[in-house]
């Protein structure tokens, strides 16, 4: 690959990627019922409503779920993959079933490796304001993102001497799941 089309890449997989990270927070803010009436929430909409919207005429939410900021994701990840295999000159090599396959496939992994992404920057952040500014106007939202998942850490492991250890547990679990994607 030349230097031009690295470059390329690497503009094109930070803005998908940021786009995508705004996505899925917007994702995982309604499925965990977070309101979206602070800085992080404007930031989220502000950014998203173009396609969202849009896509909601046509993409109905299933089971709560908003299917609308969840399948923009899966289409960019998607985008970049093929443009990888593309630049690496897999287009010609492989049959068009297994381009199709592997495309997919590659997309739903980085859409879940996204997902453990955005879940340990939201540990990482929750953890530091907790000890700089546990009364920051950011504090709660990502106290209503993590939840989910603290919760049931929680209740196995009880804080040591006053210190939550949850936050540290669940980004080691999530570290052992980026292993595996």
């Amino acid at each position: 690959m030349s230097a031009l089309s690295q470059a390329g890449m690497f503009l094109l997989d930070t803005l998908l990627g940021f786009f995508s990270a705004a996505l899925l927070l917007r994702f995982f803010m309604q499925a965990f019922r977070v309101s979206f009436a602070n800085q992080i929430g404007a930031f989220v909409v502000q950014l998203t409503n173009w396609l969202v919207k849009p896509l909601r005429r046509v993409l109905p939410g299933l089971f709560g779920f908003d299917l609308a900021s969840l399948l923009p994701v899966l289409v960019a990840q998607m985008l970049l993959v093929l443009a990888t295999v593309a630049l690496r000159g897999g287009l010609v090599a492989m049959p068009p079933e297994t381009l199709a396959l592997v495309v997919i496939w590659q997309g739903v992994l980085a859409t879940l490796r996204l997902t453990l992404y955005l879940l340990v920057g939201a540990l990482l952040v929750q953890a530091i304001l907790s000890w700089v500014a546990p009364y920051s106007p950011l504090a709660q939202p990502l106290a209503q993102v993590t939840r989910p998942i603290l919760g049931p850490i929680r209740r196995v492991v009880p804080p040591v001497a006053g210190i939550d250890l949850s936050p540290l547990l669940a980004l080691v679990i999530v570290q052992l799941l980026l292993f595996f994607l």
